[in-house]
């Protein structure tokens, strides 16, 4: 696509994450798990005046669908492949995935 991401943005939230609508993308996210409605009302209108309404209800069932799949994964103990740990390891490294608790979980099998 063309777009140079700034994956630490996702950690450090002053950074521009580099693509269009991610900032808000980022916002919309952590008002998901946040707490406050006016945080979620106000998320909800950038992203939408951002990348249209349609975005809110996308975003949404991209979160819904992710959160879904990680507990049924988490739940029945299925271990990444290792071709997605070779994969990324400077992903995670760089967002220090590897610092979680639950990161021996998905060591535990390689």
């Amino acid at each position: 696509m063309g777009y140079e991401v700034d994956l630490r943005a996702l950690i450090d939230r002053e950074l521009d994450i580099g693509f269009p609508g991610g900032n808000e993308l980022l916002d919309f996210s952590d008002a998901l798990l946040g707490s406050k409605k006016s945080e979620l009302d106000t998320s909800r209108l950038a992203l939408s005046e951002s990348l249209g309404p349609e975005a809110i209800s996308a975003a949404a069932i991209i979160a819904a669908t992710f959160t879904k799949n990680d507990r049924v994964a988490n739940g029945t103990g299925i271990p990444a492949e290792p071709r997605m740990m070779e994969g990324s390891d400077d992903i995670r490294e760089l967002l220090g995935l590897k610092k979680y608790k639950s990161a021996i979980n998905t060591y535990r099998h390689i």
